[in-house]
């Protein structure tokens, strides 16, 4: 969320910013807002100090016994005005908070400029494609052929895009989930966190899924949110504090069921595990010192890149483009891993700066010592990775002629020594 005195200094880079994420320019119309409201701010301010003025001639009239009605009457009129004036001020901030709530985070210098998606540019790559000598299944094949991944009893009892995992598949998503969190803490430097999965509007405005997002989450009757990642509650576990410097960085990581609507998914990835309303996600999250952050969204994308590595799983890492980009992202890598049955990368993570965007909205700041000021704290976000996804690449970039799957080496001490996952005896 922007500063209105930011852009009223400098509206040519506000518009310029907006033009890279494709928007026309608004800096005119936002600052001519403001100097509305300001206006009547200021001619409330004088009203009152009018009638601070007239309440002291009264008071003087009075002492010498003198008649003050006229000034009285002059005193209650003022004072509508000014309660008037007053209300058209709060009118004209709530709409100006309103428009400003909407804009979405300036990109950063380095980041490519584009439309959509073709613009991204890959920066790395890990691995090369896996490839077998026999045709390469999809992971829901791989899965209802063992028997353990059940789409058709999902829909009965919750509807379209929910899956049922079954014995050694509930396992490996547990075990991938548990090998995320095992790393990320012992080696990282991450504390693990058990967060609410319900957030109040006030949390959900502070990361920047609310008011443009709304309908991609899901609303409970009394008004509360089903997280869409963690990145929700654990940013906002600062909001309205103040830090000491020497708290930054704050790296915390969690484990939780996520929930998205795919409002605008309609027709895509409707078989299988890819675009779930309900899936498992490992979130990373970081406070930073604002000198740091492009440092630490280096190294959390590396820590998320490092997963993969283990799992001996090929993927690329790329820089998104200002078109594709997420609203509250200043910059933005997204690690796509190889998936065999579809012959393509496909996104499992994704990694964001999101500079002092959030910070502002949520009033996160810290203080340096011996300073008296304080400074808006940077946050970053990043999958560590998608749990579901990183089980349908297990799937397809370990399956086997026969249907089995083999069990990647890093995962078995989380799978009570099975090596190889084979059908379920029916």
């Amino acid at each position: 969320m922007f500063d209105i005195k930011w852009i009223r200094e400098n509206p040519g880079a506000f518009d310029g910013a907006l033009k890279r994420r494709g928007l026309p320019p608004q800096s005119a119309e936002l600052i001519a807002l403001d100097e509305t409201r300001r206006k009547a701010l200021t001619r409330a301010q004088e009203t009152q100090a009018k009638r601070n003025r007239l309440a002291k001639e009264i008071g003087a009239r009075k002492a010498r016994g003198e008649n003050a009605d006229d000034l009285l009457d002059e005193v209650a009129h003022d004072k509508e005005t000014e309660a008037g004036l007053q209300a058209e001020a709060e009118r004209l901030q709530a709409d100006l908070d309103a428009r400003l709530a909407l804009m979405p985070n300036i990109p950063a210098a380095d980041v490519p400029d584009g439309d959509n998606a073709d613009y991204n540019q890959e920066v790395r790559r890990f691995g090369q494609p896996t490839m077998f000598p026999f045709k390469a299944r999809e992971h829901f094949d791989i899965g209802e052929g063992l028997g353990l991944m059940d789409f058709e009893r999902a829909a009965k009892i919750s509807g379209s895009r929910f899956v049922v995992l079954k014995g050694a598949l509930a396992r490996l998503e547990r075990a991938l989930a548990a090998f995320m969190l095992d790393v990320h803490t012992s080696e990282f430097g991450y504390t693990e966190v058990n967060p609410p999965a319900l957030v109040n509007d006030a949390a959900a405005f502070g990361t920047g899924n609310l008011p443009k997002f709304g309908t991609d989450l899901f609303r409970t009757e009394n008004g509360m949110w089903l997280i869409p990642t963690a990145e929700v509650p654990l940013t906002n576990l600062v909001a309205g504090e103040i830090l000491d410097e020497a708290q930054l960085p704050m790296r915390m990581t969690a484990m939780t069921w996520c929930f998205r609507s795919e409002a605008g998914a309609a027709g895509k990835d409707t078989r299988g595990m890819l675009r779930q309303h309900q899936f498992t996600k490992v979130e990373l999250v970081s406070i930073a010192h604002p000198d740091h952050s492009e440092a630490e969204h280096e190294r959390m994308t590396g820590c998320a890149e490092e997963i993969l590595k283990r799992l001996n799983l090929p993927f690329r890492t790329i820089v998104l483009c200002t078109g594709d980009m997420g609203f509250a992202a200043r910059k933005t890598y997204d690690i796509e891993v190889w998936l065999p049955g579809q012959g393509r990368y496909r996104e499992i993570s994704s990694c964001s700066n999101c500079g002092d965007f959030q910070a502002r909205r949520m009033k996160a700041r810290f203080k340096s010592a011996g300073e008296k000021g304080t400074r808006f704290v940077h946050t970053l976000n990043g999958s560590g990775v998608a749990v579901g996804r990183a089980l349908v690449a297990v799937l397809e970039n370990y399956q086997q002629e026969d249907g089995s799957v083999r069990v990647p080496d890093a995962l078995r001490p989380c799978m009570g020594g099975f090596d190889v996952i084979a059908a379920a005896k029916r």
